[in-house]
C-alpha cells in the first residue's frame, strides 16, 4: 500500500462520459487537478490566492496509465502523495473505484512554479509541504 497523505471522493457525472458510458479520457485530468487543488487548500494554499501573490503552480509534465474505466454515476476515491525533486513537485496520484478499491488510473503529474514570471523554487509551498518533501 502506498502512502498516501491526501485523498477525496467523487462521482461520475454523465457529462463527463462517451456514448458507452465511460468516462472520457482527457477527464480524468480534472479530477487529478481537482484533487490536487483541494488538497493544497486543505493546507491553506488557494491557486488564486497565489497568483495573486506572483505565484503559479503549472503542469509541467503527466503520465497517466489508465488501467480500467469508470462509468456514469460511479463513485470514485482520488489519492495523492507528492515527493519534491529539484524544483519539481512529483505528486503521485492513483484513482480507485470506491464499491470494490479497483486500480481505475495511476498518474505522475510534475509541477513546477513560475514566480513573478520565472521558472523558480517556491520557499512558501516548500514550507507549508515540508513535513511530505523532506520523506
Amino acid at each position: 500500500m502506498k502512502n498516501y497523505i491526501f485523498e477525496i471522493s467523487m462521482k461520475v457525472r454523465s457529462y463527463e462520459c462517451d456514448f458507452e458510458s465511460i468516462v472520457n479520457n482527457a477527464v480524468y485530468q480534472n479530477y487529478l487537478e481537482h484533487t490536487r487543488h483541494e488538497f493544497m487548500e486543505a493546507h491553506h494554499l488557494n491557486v488564486v490566492e497565489l497568483h495573486k501573490q506572483g505565484i503559479d503552480t503549472v503542469v509541467a509534465r503527466i503520465n497517466i496509465e489508465f488501467k480500467n474505466p469508470l462509468h456514469d454515476n460511479e463513485e470514485f476515491v482520488s489519492r495523492l502523495y507528492v515527493k519534491k525533486e529539484g524544483i519539481r513537485y512529483v505528486f503521485y496520484q492513483d484513482i480507485y473505484r470506491k464499491s470494490d478499491e479497483l486500480l481505475i488510473i495511476k498518474a505522475k503529474v510534475d509541477i513546477v512554479c513560475i514566480i513573478n514570471g520565472r521558472l523558480g523554487d517556491c520557499n512558501l509551498i516548500n514550507n507549508v509541504f515540508s513535513e511530505y518533501l523532506n520523506g
